[in-house]
């Protein structure tokens, strides 16, 4: 069975009166487990569909759903608190606030939740084990190393224990061995963990760590 469905969904912005399509009546499953990167080249739509797969935008038409969330039905506080439970995102410039340590980076989705100060700790401390990082945990981002930062990116995305991982251009902004390292880590999370993954790239290696690769092109999804 699969986790994530999208039926027939379709895309398009408006700038004045001009409607500008991204897609059209795409169909999608995503199978519980399943590690899917999604290639394709800039502005065919790829980090458009991450964004809908993670309720940040919502689709011209056609339905989403997760699980048995049909997320295209939701408001904008309903799908908030759906995103905290079951979305951890990983960015390509890690997103870590200058001012904050780790720990603290990676603690943020938690002060949304009701845990209590020791279960946040908790959270956060098995958190950095899974990714390498505890004796960086009262670091600084400008103390730490690219795939240091991707690592506590993800340290983030995974705190929360969320139901998947959307990954857009994860190693983009890497050097060739950290970026292996971050896709080593990925692939873990997704074999010993059960965590899964759609990672957006443009690199055919990246895309070879993945179960399955898909094309967006000219609007058009294609394995």
């Amino acid at each position: 069975m699969a986790l994530v469905e999208m039926r027939d969904v379709t895309k398009a912005y408006h700038r004045d009166a001009q409607e500008i399509p991204v897609f059209s009546r795409v169909n999608l499953d995503i199978a519980q487990g399943e590690f899917l990167a999604l290639m394709g080249p800039s502005g065919s739509g790829k980090s458009t569909l991450l964004n809908l797969l993670a309720g940040l935008d919502r689709p011209t038409s056609g339905r989403i759903t997760v699980g048995s969330d049909d997320v295209t039905g939701m408001n904008a506080r309903q799908l908030a608190a759906w995103r905290a439970r079951h979305v951890g995102f990983v960015f390509q410039f890690y997103n870590l606030l200058p001012v904050l340590t780790a720990f603290q980076n990676i603690e943020l989705p938690l002060l949304l939740t009701n845990l209590s100060k020791k279960a946040r700790r908790d959270h956060v401390q098995a958190s950095l084990e899974i990714v390498g990082l505890t004796d960086r945990a009262e670091h600084f981002p400008r103390q730490l190393s690219g795939g240091e930062q991707q690592r506590v990116g993800i340290a983030r995305a995974i705190v929360s224990d969320p139901t998947m991982l959307l990954a857009d251009e994860p190693t983009g902004d890497l050097d060739a061995r950290s970026a292996e390292e971050i896709l080593a880590l990925l692939q873990r999370l997704n074999q010993e963990f059960g965590k899964t993954i759609v990672m957006v790239t443009h690199d055919a290696r990246a895309a070879e760590h993945a179960h399955a690769t898909m094309h967006l092109d000219k609007g058009v999804l294609t394995r």
